[in-house]
């Protein structure tokens, strides 16, 4: 099993386009086996300390092979509103593990 964090920061006021896009390719993941485990938008308060800046959005989520990623990832209607990922995000950390 393959886990993925990301933390999405996003550029100044660009949150309906990055809704736009999410509203299209959080459906995807089930398509491709995949689990949306957690989405996290944190408020200011529940950061205690860290050098970082707070992300508008955190994901968790799964997939049982890489292979499965790696299709929803080339998915044509993903494809079809990735402008908007472009648009909308600024930067991703993204964490890549497998269960221990």
């Amino acid at each position: 099993m393959l886990y993925i964090t990301q933390l999405i920061y996003l550029k100044p006021g660009k949150e309906s386009a990055f809704e736009a896009f999410e509203a299209v390719a959080i459906p995807l993941i089930a398509k491709y086996n995949g689990k949306l485990i957690q989405r996290i938008r944190p408020a200011a308060s529940a950061f205690i300390e860290g050098e970082a800046d707070r992300p508008y959005e955190i994901h968790v989520v799964s997939f049982p092979a890489e292979s499965d990623l790696a299709a929803f990832s080339r998915d044509p209607a993903r494809a079809a509103v990735l402008h908007l990922k472009d648009e909308s995000v600024d930067r991703i950390v993204m964490i890549r593990g497998d269960a221990i």
